[in-house]
């Protein structure tokens, strides 16, 4: 699911035009590919997946013609034989983000071949008219930002959680050369390092660039 094409869509999530397209995704297993199209009746969902079936979920919602879109990370694992570090790429947070209708999605939570591995994330900032915490969903606009840097799936970019990020200011700010052209967020201080911070509001975790120089930002002027 790295492929990104270059071509423009209209989103009605985001109000406008963008020259950012989703990349296709594709089922590793059988080949099956769907690609993101916005519509007005679907939102991106967020869904935990029990661990090591991150892959094999997504497999099996592609192939039932839902978009989704796994994010992974590089993580250090100790080689349990050799003692050794290796870099191996995770699912982040072990998190599916579909692309469906609520009942669509509901389907797969509670009453299908994924159900038993799969259950909402919450958000925790919010609640129902019954008090409740609803299904966390993103908007495109929100899922942009995050889905560039990842879909990148280069090896210094980090899992950092939100908490740890200390924040240089509030602005908005856009990489503009190098590997993480077009990427945007705020500058945090990680790892001894200024790096751009992509942040999904309602997650406890961020993705982070590698180190970027100040004279690669320019900032974004945010309409209110």
């Amino acid at each position: 699911m790295n492929a990104l094409y270059n071509a423009n869509i209209k989103d009605d999530n985001n109000k406008g035009f963008a020259s950012f397209v989703f990349p296709e995704a594709k089922s590793s297993k059988t080949g099956a590919s769907v690609r993101y199209v916005p519509a007005a009746d679907r939102q991106w969902y967020v869904l935990r997946i029990k661990y090591g079936q991150a892959q094999a979920v997504a497999d099996a919602i592609i192939e039932d013609g839902t978009y989704v879109y796994l994010a992974k990370v590089w993580k250090d694992v100790r080689n349990k034989e050799t003692g050794k570090k290796q870099r191996k790429l995770f699912p982040f947070m072990n998190l599916l983000f579909v692309y469906a209708t609520a009942q669509e999605t509901e389907q797969y939570v509670k009453d299908s071949s994924v159900s038993k591995y799969t259950t909402y994330y919450y958000n925790h900032f919010a609640t129902d008219g019954n008090g409740q915490n609803p299904p966390l969903t993103v908007s495109s606009k929100d899922m942009e930002p995050f889905v560039r840097l990842t879909a990148i799936q280069d090896e210094h970019v980090m899992e950092v959680d939100i908490m740890k990020c200390r924040f240089v200011s509030d602005d908005i700010v856009r990489v503009t050369f190098g590997p993480f052209d077009g990427i945007t967020g705020r500058v945090a201080r990680v790892a001894r390092q200024n790096r751009v911070v992509v942040y999904i509001k309602g997650l406890e975790s961020c993705i982070t660039t590698a180190y970027i120089p100040p004279y690669y930002l320019e900032k974004v002027e945010v309409k209110k």
